[in-house]
């Protein structure tokens, strides 16, 4: 799979009208299930896109092992709505699969050491 040349992009376009269009104007996800913690595994990153946006192309090849929502959004250096927006596209297309993570208790949320875990790993960063 080869990525398509991104001749038709423009720098004045500017970042807000970009993703604009990769979206189509789409403001929502249409999988409610999908937050940041979600992680996503490409199926066959030898399958032929439908889609021919560069981004979708980078998501294919960022999730040949299992990324979160977070993680790819960062990659790509994506608004996280739109990113969540091309997943549910190739998640539809039957590109990608995804499985949630349990949310974190009231119990866990209280708990120091994992709040420290947490500090540590955006230290890291």
């Amino acid at each position: 799979m080869t990525r398509p040349r991104a001749s038709w992009y423009e720098d004045e376009a500017g970042p807000l009208v970009r993703s604009y269009a990769l979206t189509r104007g789409r403001t929502r996800s249409p999988r409610p299930d999908l937050d940041m913690i979600t992680l996503v595994l490409a199926v066959d990153t030898t399958a032929d896109l439908r889609r021919r946006e560069p981004e979708y192309f980078d998501i294919m090849r960022l999730c040949q092992a299992p990324q979160s929502v977070a993680e790819v959004s960062a990659a790509l250096r994506l608004p996280l709505m739109v990113t969540k927006i091309l997943l549910s596209d190739l998640l539809a297309d039957g590109h990608l699969i995804c499985r949630s993570v349990s949310p974190v208790t009231d119990t866990e949320l209280h708990n120091l050491d994992l709040l420290r875990t947490v500090l540590d790993g955006i230290r890291n960063l």
